[in-house]
């Protein structure tokens, strides 16, 4: 099993196996596929040693990835909220950040519905 960025890639075809680290996706492990010369239908374990440094070397040159990408968005987050901006305020209170609507659905962000008692007569 092929370990890049420090994370286990399964047996698959490269372009595949790739996007399993953090920060790529199938279009940018296309280009590295393209970059390295590496055939992205090939599988992970048919990749000799040689075309898994030039992938480790291209991804470390080119790409954010894992803990420093997710360092990035969290401090991104941070600089929101610290500056009280309103993205950093709907961020602080769990709320949609880019303008859908709450009334009603937003339930992935919200969380489970918390049931209000209704008026009584």
């Amino acid at each position: 099993m092929a370990r890049i960025a420090g994370v286990d890639l399964p047996n698959k075809h490269v372009n595949v196996s790739l996007t399993y680290i953090y920060g790529i996706s199938t279009s940018s492990a296309n280009k590295i596929c393209e970059a390295t010369k590496v055939d992205p239908m090939k599988k992970m374990n048919d990749l000799d040693e040689a075309e898994l440094a030039a992938i480790r070397e291209v991804i470390d040159r080119e790409y954010k990835v894992e803990g420093r990408l997710r360092t990035e968005v969290a401090l991104n987050i941070k600089r929101l909220q610290d500056i009280g901006c309103y993205r950093g305020q709907r961020h602080r209170k769990g709320l949609p950040v880019r303008g859908q609507r709450t009334r009603t659905n937003a339930r992935t962000r919200k969380g489970k519905k918390k049931t209000v008692a209704g008026k009584k007569k």
